[in-house]
């Protein structure tokens, strides 16, 4: 039998066992990254995060593992499950801790269930579901996870999804002008006019890789993220440290877009590049018209038409999306819930909620911004 033991620094594992369970298309989890979040500031216990990464051994070789946290809250997860937390606390019952499996503060798809093969993966929720019962944890959850990870999983872990608006290339674009030609007039002409304001007043755009970005850069990035939050009135987790371990460890995947005028940066967006996908992170600057959707949004779009990059997703929630060309695509999460009354409850709840997440999906795809011969 594999033996299974939960990790509280990934920094105690050699990078190059944990990296060989994934196909490294994926930055969220890589060893530099999650390993970073721990050893520069970023998971703070009182926030909430403690890491607990699940592994699943056969004598000293590493064979599956997931990465993991401990949660006393629901902050920083983009699956909301206060409603659970909630019912719990009526009929006098613990929602909290329970255990995560998930990228911190990251509500992007990828890979969970890090494993060479399918035997594997269910080896390792199998053994994971018997540790939480035994630690006496509510439940066990799994955000973001691919759909290639979908037949790992037994009818006792619910499903439930959702909506992010992501960008795909059909594999016909190559330029700006190839994707607006896509669109009905309507769209077009609108984004059209966005880009030329902004042009307009003199921003300019410098976009740096890890490798090629300076100390100062990395520093007016981090002050825009600061920023951005600090409007918002919620707490920042990523410190500059962190920051700068990125552009040393994934040097050519951290990607930052730069808008500047007169010289001077005045916004910036934070991204990471995968294997085909740009993933949007942060963004911060001035309140200038159009600045957002430019530095978030058509610099990125450009970027991966530029680079061959296939998709783009810019990060959870936002309609405002859609007309900018991103369309719906569905996200999914899996929760295996210790108590059998909560479990059959909350299956029901579930179904409900992918009835509704699958209406508002339709009524989304009559909204798209390109023409019909296009979708």
């Amino acid at each position: 039998m594999p033996d299974t033991r939960f990790l509280h620094r990934l920094s105690d594992l050699p990078a190059a066992a944990w990296d060989a369970l994934h196909d490294g298309g994926n930055p969220f989890v890589c060893h530099a990254f999650l390993a970073g979040l721990e050893e520069h500031g970023c998971l703070r216990p009182e926030w909430g995060w403690r890491p607990r990464h699940f592994t699943l051994w056969d004598g000293d070789n590493l064979i599956a593992a997931i990465p993991g946290y401990l949660k006393d809250n629901s902050h920083g997860e983009f699956v909301f499950d206060h409603a659970w937390a909630n019912a719990y606390a009526r009929h006098g019952r613990d929602y909290y801790p329970k255990w995560l499996g998930a990228v911190p503060y990251s509500p992007v798809t990828g890979p969970r269930l890090l494993a060479r093969g399918d035997t594997d993966r269910a080896a390792l929720l199998e053994a994971l579901r018997n540790e939480v019962d035994r630690m006496g944890w509510s439940s066990a959850h799994i955000n973001f996870h691919t759909g290639a990870e979908d037949a790992a999983f037994g009818p006792d872990w619910l499903l439930r999804q959702d909506i992010q608006f992501q960008w795909h290339n059909p594999g016909n674009w190559y330029c700006f002008d190839d994707f607006l030609a896509a669109m009905n007039h309507k769209h077009r002409k609108n984004i059209r006019q966005e880009r030329s304001k902004l042009a307009r007043s003199g921003v300019t755009y410098r976009i740096v890789h890890g490798d090629e970005a300076s100390a100062d850069d990395l520093q007016a990035m981090h002050g825009f993220y600061l920023q951005t939050f600090a409007e918002y009135g919620n707490s920042p987790a990523l410190t500059l440290p962190f920051l700068r371990h990125l552009a040393q460890a994934l040097p050519r995947q951290l990607v930052i877009f730069l808008a500047e005028q007169d010289g001077a940066p005045v916004a910036g967006a934070l991204c990471l590049r995968g294997g085909d996908t740009l993933y949007g992170r942060y963004w911060g600057g001035a309140t200038l018209p159009g600045l957002h959707f430019e530095t978030c949004y058509y610099q990125g779009i450009e970027y991966c038409l530029r680079e061959g990059v296939a998709r783009f997703e810019p990060g959870a929630q936002g309609e405002h999306k859609l007309a900018r060309g991103f369309l719906p695509q569905t996200v999914r999460s899996r929760h295996w819930i210790a108590a059998p009354d909560f479990a059959g409850a909350l299956a029901g709840w579930c179904g409900q909620e992918r009835e509704d997440v699958a209406r508002y999906a339709q009524a989304l795809a009559t909204h798209s911004p390109f023409k019909a011969e296009a979708e």
